[in-house]
């Protein structure tokens, strides 16, 4: 095996662990959504995701800290990011969490006519096939195989902020290869969290200020510990790494394994398994992304 194909291998792991530290985020952040609200929390697990990587790109990695050429860069990624999540937010004040899942099963499409438009990447047919099938099972699993409840869905006015954060969180991924100058991915992913970090901070001034942070029970703390070591600090260099080495919609497509990881956590706590119907359409997920992984990149700078 070459070079490039363990660097693509490791790319591939690296979004699986990915999907499995945003699964883990659902379970965890339930267990404090009474205790803090959304921004806050959000605010909170970026400045520390941010300065623990930087904490270990500067230290245990050697990283030398300098400041980056052309730093607008980071600036529109963080904006990017930022935006999406702040939109999630806002949209599910108006909608449900299934209907926000829902719209999140366009993005892997999108990122491929983003990753066509800025770096010249070609999915292919089949490559486009096995992105729509793990779209369908992914649409199946978060509608737990009810037909009834798919086509009851409406599109309305949270579904469509969210789709404004899904349009940031697709162009996100070819940004980072068409802006990457050979940063380390721990330095890029540094910079990336700090300026999301400090977005979300500047939208949620009111919310933070307004959270009493010294009377958060324990279990908060160690809440936000999780969620900032693991889906953002190193889900970040995760999607930087991967983002360097495979299409934008290869790396985004490991989005459709998540409610497929959330079913297993869920199993796995006591809260019950999905039937077997949800089960399949989460093996129709696992089989789309398989042969999307197979196929090979047709152009990729």
């Amino acid at each position: 095996m070459t070079d490039t194909s363990n660097q693509r291998l490791l790319a591939h792991l690296a979004m699986l662990a990915f999907a499995l530290m945003i699964a883990g985020s659902f379970t965890f952040g339930a267990m404090v959504v009474d205790d803090i609200g959304p921004v806050p929390l959000n605010a909170i697990r970026f400045v520390i995701g941010a300065a623990m990587m930087g904490a270990f790109a500067f230290g245990p990695m050697r990283q030398k800290f300098v400041f980056p050429a052309a730093p607008w860069r980071f600036a529109i990624l963080g904006l990017l990011m930022a935006v999406y999540f702040v939109s999630m937010f806002i949209a599910l004040q108006f909608t449900a969490p299934i209907a926000t899942s829902a719209v999140f099963t366009l993005i892997p499409l999108m990122a491929a006519g983003f990753g066509l438009v800025l770096l010249g990447q070609r999915t292919g047919p089949v490559g486009l096939l096995s992105l729509l099938l793990a779209a369908l099972g992914s649409v199946w699993v978060i509608f737990r195989g009810d037909l009834a409840v798919l086509a009851a869905f409406d599109i309305g006015k949270g579904e469509l902020i969210y789709f404004v954060g899904c349009l940031c969180y697709a162009i996100y991924t070819p940004l980072l290869r068409k802006f990457s100058r050979g940063e380390p991915a721990v330095v890029a992913s540094f910079f990336t969290l700090s300026c999301t970090a400090l977005w979300v901070c500047l939208y949620g001034v009111p919310s933070i200020a307004a959270t009493n942070w010294l009377a958060l029970p324990s279990h908060v703390w160690w809440v936000i510990l999780y969620l900032a070591i693991f889906p953002t600090a190193l889900s970040f260099f995760c999607v930087q790494f991967a983002s360097l080495r495979l299409p934008a919609a290869k790396v985004i497509a490991y989005g459709y394994l998540t409610p497929v990881f959330v079913i297993g956590f869920e199993g796995l706590v006591g809260h019950g398994w999905a039937s077997l119907s949800v089960l399949a359409g989460a093996a129709v997920v696992v089989l789309g992304l398989l042969v999307l992984a197979l196929v090979p990149e047709r152009s990729a700078r």
